[in-house]
């Protein structure tokens, strides 16, 4: 993980906390071993397909943002997630295209605007260990990542083979992340009900789909703790016999508020779960800041599974396409195709292929 003559980026600042994740680490919850994995699967998905890796590469999960790399070489690299006002070499970069960053370039991320979470993907993946099939940092367990740790000051982390098909300029239009589409003010969140729901009141289950509820500062990787009425049990009881605990599982613990798990959660638990978030909405709770509010609207098993039967097929049908349309000049007798566009958010230009971030600045000549 420390070999500078690799590809690779050097850690200037970290951010608050700046992990390692994949998709996460599977098969092995019945020996206690949390899944973890980014918990906006649909920011590291779109990241990946922007840089042209694998579904199962790894990125960097940036809490606030705050992080500074140095790249080692020439790097096609996305943002995606939240926005953090980021510079390549000073130069304004917009999230959801990928950009070329050649070596000594410097990626600085300032503070998240709206979410939580930035992300970050690189061409060939962050290339840490594998450890239980996955290269997710788990920070309770010190597995995964780099040490099982939080990237810290001076940390060079390698990068995988790159694919020298990739290109850089790519956007994927018509497609969204689920959580970029949240205000994360005040957001609705599809739950299927159960698979305690019975040991919950008439009273208690129309709180808990009638009632706002507010993100806690409490809130972490592990689970959303949640503010707002209290949820009612038919005994005055909430802790049932521990059974397994899934992403987005709701529980009910004694002080009858309730809290949702995310990707680090532990593999059991002994408080009702009154729902389970459909799998479709849980990227929005990655992106959940403290104070949010959220409502939870009530669906069946069946409508949980077409909503995300077609999320995937509309990510999978959506055409990955170059942002920039050049043209080609002639310069010192030679070709040289160039191009430039604006997409709202920032400024690019594409020479031979190569997308990079530009500023522009307007001159008005003295009359």
């Amino acid at each position: 993980m420390t070999n500078p003559a690799a590809n690779s980026f050097r850690v200037v600042q970290p951010g608050p906390m700046t992990l390692v994740q994949d998709r996460g680490r599977y098969g092995f919850q019945k020996l206690g071993v949390s899944v973890g994995g980014a918990v906006d699967i649909d920011s590291l998905d779109l990241g990946n397909r922007l840089v042209g890796n694998e579904q199962s590469f790894a990125v960097l999960e940036i809490l606030l943002g705050g992080l500074e790399i140095e790249f080692a070489r020439r790097t096609i690299f996305a943002l995606i997630g939240t926005d953090a006002n980021a510079t390549l070499d000073g130069v304004p970069l917009a999230v959801n295209i990928s950009y070329v960053a050649h070596a000594e370039s410097h990626l600085v991320l300032g503070m998240v605007n709206g979410g939580l979470r930035a992300y970050l993907a690189v061409d060939g993946g962050v290339h840490a260990p594998e450890i239980l099939g996955s290269r997710s940092t788990h920070i309770a367990s010190k597995i995964g990542g780099v040490d099982g740790r939080p990237l810290a000051v001076d940390d060079v982390v390698n990068i995988g083979e790159s694919n020298s098909s990739n290109a850089s300029g790519l956007v994927l239009p018509g497609y969204e992340p689920e959580s970029s589409m949240v205000g994360l003010e005040n957001f609705t969140v599809r739950v299927v009900l159960g698979p305690q729901d019975d040991e919950f009141s008439e009273a208690g289950i129309d709180a808990f789909l009638s009632a706002t509820y507010t993100v806690s500062d409490q809130s972490n990787r592990q689970g959303l703790r949640l503010d707002g009425p209290e949820i009612e049990s038919k005994t005055g009881r909430y802790d049932i016999v521990s059974d397994a605990v899934v992403n987005g599982s709701i529980q009910v613990p004694g002080d009858a508020k309730p809290i949702i798990l995310l990707a680090d959660r532990q593999t059991t638990g002994g408080y009702a779960k009154i729902a389970t978030v459909a799998t479709v909405d849980l990227p929005k709770l990655g992106q959940a800041s403290p104070g949010a509010s959220i409502n939870f609207s009530a669906i069946s098993v069946e409508e949980s599974q077409q909503l995300l039967a077609d999320h995937t097929e509309h990510f999978a049908a959506a055409q990955i396409h170059k942002l920039v349309d050049p043209i080609s000049l002639g310069v010192d007798g030679e070709l040289v195709s160039v191009g430039v566009a604006d997409n709202g958010e920032a400024k690019i230009a594409d020479v031979d292929g190569e997308t990079y971030p530009i500023s522009i600045d307007e001159y008005t000549p003295a009359e």
